[in-house]
């Protein structure tokens, strides 16, 4: 077996997405020397990606409110976020000549909708302040004398670093680099890491192959959704999202993901309602449905009745059936609380993001170092946070990326 190669290194990052990224940044511009190793043959592939359809670079959703997004991690982020908040992410765009708007949802966008330019000026400032790039690294852990492993396409490289950040990724799009398959390395190090789960995901339901077949990919809006939390509270929110070959997901789905898979884990399954035509009470309902309808089929008096057709109207036939349809007391309750039994989530490479990763209490909390492995940061995805759709990932990914290099510069020149 060859013998590995050697680097030494002042500090090292291992994740190219945007919060090794900004750690990178954060770093040098303190006078660091920083060698950045990414596993695939460039960095920000999900930030690429995601950008696609119009990167969402943050939220304009005002603080506390916009903190309590993350949930049980609210107070620890917005910690994270007091040092680089929504604001200062669209200041730090603005430095690379990206102007940002905000949309109707409050969503925060880039004028162009692109991600490729932003990223592409900010590599190139990268490389020009010095930070150098090492593509096609692959770490898989440590050696005995406490050296990064990196697979490369020459050979093992052990790397020798002063400091370290890992910005390694959640568990999902594993094709883009996000496999979680850091987990064991660290567990093996004694490092406290929750189990990775699918976050902003779509749920399998089972649909009929008769209403798959002819449905999936149909939009459902707008809706009003109801369910009831693994504490058995009730909570209702309106939105749209999207029926699939298995069940249903978007953007309404997504933001109810963390609850619906929490109370899925505790009870076995749970039970979605959606209204069907929000802002029509039960009781109009009902009798609209009650009007002669003549000759006119369900389907057309559903139409011209209620404004319930397509898919809506497919979905009641797939949960009540065609004679229990006929009884408008019941297809009028069925309207406004239509039941769907969700199984399971999508699997995690299919989610937006994942939950779990590095317990934020194995992390020093003002600086991210890990309390196991001295001079070992963490920051991004990889740490056991989330947060809905809507720039409240990327903005704590940047803003993790910012606290975790402050602690390795700060780490650094207190050994000097």
């Amino acid at each position: 077996m060859p013998t590995p190669s050697q680097l030494h290194v002042r500090l090292a990052i291992v994740g190219g997405g945007p919060a090794g990224l900004m750690a990178a940044e954060v770093a040098r511009a303190a006078g660091v020397e920083v060698d950045l190793f990414e596993a695939k043959g460039s960095v920000g592939r999900k930030f690429l990606i995601a950008g696609k359809g119009g990167l969402n670079l943050t939220h304009g959703e005002p603080r506390p409110a916009f903190d309590a997004r993350y949930g049980e991690r609210a107070r620890e982020l917005a910690a994270w976020l007091d040092d680089f908040d929504a604001d200062a992410l669209r200041e730090w765009a603005r430095g690379f000549g990206v102007e940002t708007y905000v949309g109707t949802s409050g969503r925060v966008f880039p004028t162009d909708r692109k991600a490729a330019p932003l990223l592409r000026g900010w590599v190139r400032r990268l490389r020009e302040d010095g930070v150098r790039f090492h593509v096609q690294h692959r770490w898989t852990g440590w050696t005995d004398d406490g050296a990064l492993r990196l697979a490369t396409q020459d050979g093992e490289l052990h790397v020798h670093a002063d400091a370290t950040v890992l910005a390694l990724g959640g568990g999902s799009w594993p094709e883009l680099g996000s496999d979680g398959a850091w987990v064991q390395a660290l567990q093996s190090r004694d490092v406290d890491v929750a189990p990775l789960v699918p976050s902003n995901c779509g749920f399998d339901i089972g649909w009929s192959e008769h209403f798959a077949s002819r449905h999936a990919g149909a939009p459902l809006k707008p809706v009003v959704a109801h369910w009831h939390d693994a504490s058995g509270q009730p909570h209702e929110l309106q939105g749209e999202c999207v029926v699939t070959q298995t069940g249903i997901e978007g953007s309404l789905v997504y933001a109810l993901s963390a609850m619906l898979r929490d109370a899925i884990a505790k009870h076995g399954e749970v039970t979605l309602e959606l209204d069907l035509a929000p802002g029509r009470e039960l009781h109009r309902l009902r009798a609209d449905l009650d009007r002669p309808r003549g000759g006119r089929s369900l389907t057309e008096h559903l139409r011209r009745q209620v404004g319930i057709e397509g898919v809506k109207t497919a979905l009641l036939y797939e949960v009540l059936g065609k004679d229990a349809m006929q009884d408008t007391q019941r297809l009028s309750r069925t309207i406004k609380r239509l039941p769907l039994k969700l199984l399971r989530a999508r699997p995690i490479a299919e989610a937006i993001s994942s939950a779990g990763g590095v317990r934020l209490e194995a992390l020093d909390p003002q600086t991210l170092m890990l309390r196991a492995i001295p001079g070992v940061f963490c920051a991004g995805e990889m740490l056991d946070w989330e947060a809905p759709t809507g720039g409240y990932l990327l903005t704590a990914c940047y803003a993790s990326g910012l606290r975790a290099a402050r602690g390795a510069v700060a780490w650094l020149e207190a050994r000097r």
